[in-house]
């Protein structure tokens, strides 16, 4: 079983910068493949970035690609979405989650944060 908590959301005016953090407890991420994903109100859940165990493979949703970066530090248990040059349809609730698989389909996450708040204004 595997705890995720994630943090690092807030209000941020359009072209500003986030760092959100998903720390990570109860077994080691190292052996994991790990996800963003984000939901704005009315919109189904959708992919953001995953990146592999090792971290040496990373993917993104066209719409964040070169301006998120997405890292993991094993030794801490905890990953990272650096998201820069924010836009006001970056505002949702991001998810970290956990797979075992490199994949970009919700259904292939078991473990999943609580979710934090990303505001982006005009």
């Amino acid at each position: 079983q595997v705890q995720l908590v994630e943090s690092g959301g807030g209000s941020v005016q359009a072209g500003g910068s986030l760092r959100l953090s998903c720390a990570a407890s109860g077994r080691t991420l190292s052996t994991y493949v790990m996800g963003w994903f984000r939901q704005a109100p009315g919109k189904e859940r959708e992919f953001v970035a995953t990146i592999s165990a090792s971290g040496g493979s990373t993917y993104f949703a066209d719409s964040v690609k070169g301006r998120f970066i997405i890292s993991r530090d094993n030794g801490k248990n905890t990953l990272y979405l650096q998201m820069n040059s924010l836009k006001p349809e970056d505002t949702a609730v991001y998810y970290c989650a956990a797979s075992q698989r490199l994949r970009t389909s919700s259904e292939s996450y078991q473990y999943w944060g609580q979710g934090t708040q990303v505001t982006v204004t005009s």
